[in-house]
Formats: structure tokens, C-alpha cells, sequence
């Protein structure tokens, strides 16, 4: 991997991975790692950082979510040094996780979807494990911190999980472009991870009012599974991301000729907005939005998120 590098502090200290670019459409994390990069002083680092800023460097060339051989990396975990060129990345990445004492993996929405900010991690049966995570993802300090399922297969998380290593990741924003604010809210939340852990000196600040879900149904986390596109054609967005909506809510409508009506996406249930398509070109089967249920509690949730203004 020709962009790792690593940063040893003074102290001694663990090991934390933070990975970026595992899909080539996501741009802030790669900023973000690079300012991190530039910000840290080794004086009040205990430990290591090992910093990988863009994983997924064919993606990255060809400015996609997955390389040349149309593998997601982010479903190719652990990986096999003998298979093609994305199983051969996810497995340079799981030897790296392997070497490290915690992981944090930076997401976007790409070039298709924004994502309400968020920080997730597995509900992994060891307890221990669990209570690390949790320490992670709140003191990341985005405005929602989602635990959910952890039987996810071919993610970074799941090989952390199989080796016992605490793992978060975020997500935050997305469109293709590369938004100020998603990198600093990136630089400063590895900081207050940092901090948490131990491993750097600095003052520590996390959102005075997070939203904490845990869901331990099977399938929860999986962004990409809800709403998907019932024919292709050009999706228009009906509700703006962080919205709680209710169900049978008007969430999109998809046109596709001067001979078809336009066909209505609605909210199969209520809760809150954190995924929305913002590529107007679907096809067939694409993800068109995620709704997080909450059973209706909302009692983290600002007015500002309840509205969907998002800063």
C-alpha cells in the first residue's frame, strides 16, 4: 500500500487504524486522514496511528464504489491474498487490522446516496468488546451513534470482530464533491477517539446530545438493502435527510417516459431519514433511501435534525 503511513508517538501506547477510500467515490475520509496526518503532534501521542487514506486505490482511479472487477471491498472481507484485485486489498487491510489494537473506517454516501451523520458499530456478544465500541462511536461525536447487527459478513467490521478488536465506523454526507464540514467533523471525532482511548492529549469534545439506537435485527446496517428502486428512470427526492417521517410519507417518485405515470416511493414505516438517494439516474434496484426505526422515540433527536437541517 503505497499511501500507508504510520506515526509512532513518543509513548508508548496501542495501535489504531484508521482506513479511508475503501470505496473510490468517498472523498471526504481521504481529506480527513490527510489533515489528521498534519495536525497530530507525536509529543502527545502515546501509541501508533496507522493511517491508510485511500484503500481502495483502483476504485479511487476510476472515481467508483468498487474497482475494475465490480467487487464491493467493503463486502469482499477478509479477503484472499490469492484471489483477484479487491480480495487481494481486503486482505492486505485485514493483515493490517490484525497488527493494530482498534479500527475506525471512514464512510460517505459516494457519488449516489447522502448519509446523515452517523457512527455505527457491531453488537458483538463479548461484552468487554461491546462497551469499547460503544466508548468509540459516542465519543466520535456525530449526532447519531447506531448499533446494529453483527452477523454482517465482508465488512472491515467483521473481520475486527473475528479477531476481537474494537471497530467503528462513520459515515457523513456524500454527492461526489468533498465537503469542508464532513472533513473537520472527521478530523476532530479521530481525535476525541484518540483521546477516549487514551492515546492522545488534547481536550475532549463529544456532542452533549446524541441519538443512541441499538438494533440487534439481522440485516440492521445494511444501508444499501431498503427501498429499492422498483424501475428505472429519474428519482426526485421528496424529503430532505434527518427528517422524522411517518409512515406511508412520500419519500421520492421515479419518471421514466411521457407514456408512464410517474410512479411514488413511499415510507413502508416511521422513523428517521439518514439515507437519501441524491443521484437523479437509477436503475432498477437501486437504494433510494434508509429509514432508521426508532419505535417513535425521537427523544435525542434536535429540532434542527427533526427538521432535516443538517449544518
Amino acid at each position: 500500500m503505497d499511501l500507508l503511513l504510520r506515526i509512532a508517538g513518543e509513548a508508548s501506547g496501542p495501535k489504531l487504524l484508521i482506513l479511508g477510500g475503501v470505496h473510490g467515490d468517498e472523498f471526504e475520509p481521504i481529506m480527513a486522514i490527510r489533515r489528521l496526518a498534519e495536525v497530530i503532534d507525536r509529543s502527545r501521542l502515546a501509541g501508533q496511528l496507522v493511517l491508510v487514506p485511500i484503500a481502495n486505490a483502483p476504485a479511487f482511479k476510476l472515481q467508483q464504489r468498487c474497482g475494475p472487477d465490480g467487487l464491493d471491498l467493503a463486502r469482499t472481507f477478509p479477503g484472499n491474498v490469492q484471489g483477484g484485485e479487491t480480495e487481494r486489498i481486503a486482505a492486505q487491510l485485514t493483515a493490517l487490522i490484525s497488527e493494530c489494537d482498534f479500527l475506525i473506517d471512514l464512510h460517505t454516501g459516494g457519488r449516489a446516496m447522502t448519509i446523515w451523520p452517523l457512527t455505527g458499530y457491531m453488537l458483538c456478544d463479548d461484552g468487554d468488546l461491546l462497551e469499547v465500541q460503544r466508548r468509540m462511536a459516542r465519543a466520535f461525536g456525530l449526532p447519531l451513534t447506531w448499533g446494529t447487527s453483527a452477523r454482517l459478513e465482508g465488512r472491515s467490521l467483521s473481520a475486527a470482530r473475528d479477531m476481537g478488536k474494537p471497530a467503528i465506523y462513520a459515515e457523513w454526507g456524500g454527492g461526489g464533491g468533498c465537503d469542508p464540514a464532513g472533513v473537520e467533523a472527521y478530523v476532530q471525532g479521530c481525535l476525541n477517539v484518540m483521546i477516549e482511548l487514551k492515546m492522545y492529549a488534547s481536550p475532549l469534545y463529544v456532542d452533549p446530545m446524541p441519538m443512541v439506537i441499538e438494533d440487534h435485527r439481522y440485516g440492521s446496517g445494511h444501508l444499501q438493502a431498503n427501498y429499492p428502486a422498483p424501475l428505472a428512470g429519474f428519482y426526485q427526492s421528496a424529503q430532505p435527510l434527518g427528517r422524522v417521517i411517518s409512515e406511508g410519507t412520500l419519500l421520492g417518485s421515479i419518471w421514466s417516459s411521457w407514456n408512464q405515470p410517474v410512479t411514488e416511493v413511499r415510507a413502508a414505516g416511521a422513523g428517521l431519514l439518514i439515507v437519501n438517494r441524491t443521484l437523479p439516474a437509477v436503475s432498477e434496484g437501486d437504494a433510494l433511501a434508509t429509514i432508521l426505526e426508532t419505535d417513535g422515540d425521537f427523544t435525542g433527536v434536535s429540532e434542527d435534525m427533526a427538521s432535516g437541517d443538517v449544518e
